[in-house]
């Protein structure tokens, strides 16, 4: 990759690596700080990288720096599976998107991981597996296992709205 595709790698793509980072740790300082250390790592290896495999490169190298840093600020998540039936949301409510972001915090990391990557990023799950260090098949029972809790946490959209 030459400086000026990495100039404009870091155009095309920092804002989808800010909002992935930013969706599982909640804090834009850190975020943005995260986002920084990755396109730091892609710097360093700016000659090993292709620019064609360059957005896939980033978003490997912010999932393993996320996992750094939440390793070495001793939170990181349980990657427990979730009891679904215990975590429902029957309330009235009309700001979907607040209980979207609830029921995503509630989520384990590798699951809110794979199903940010999949729905909002537009990854393919080949590419999540390389990037999260996953199977295809895993990938694919994560994402399913998270979007039948999100079913079951929004509940009804009658309820919602």
């Amino acid at each position: 990759m030459t400086i000026t595709e990495y100039n404009q790698c870091v155009d095309e793509h920092s804002n989808g690596l800010y909002r992935f980072i930013l969706k599982h740790i909640k804090d834009e300082d850190i975020a943005k700080d995260i986002v920084q250390d990755t396109f730091e790592k892609v710097w360093r290896k700016v000659n090993d990288v292709e620019s064609t495999n360059a957005k896939s490169y980033l978003f490997t190298a912010a999932h393993h720096t996320l996992i750094d840093y939440t390793r070495k600020a001793k939170k990181q998540g349980d990657y427990t599976e979730v009891i679904e039936n215990k975590l429902q949301h029957n309330n009235h409510y009309s700001d979907l998107k607040d209980i979207l972001n609830q029921a995503l915090d509630m989520l384990p990391d590798i699951q809110k991981s794979v199903v940010l990557l999949r729905d909002y990023e537009g990854y393919d799950y080949s590419e999540i597996g390389r990037i999260t260090d996953l199977t295809e098949s895993q990938v694919k029972v994560y994402i399913f296992r998270a979007r039948a809790f999100l079913k079951n946490y929004i509940g009804k959209l009658e309820v919602v709205i």
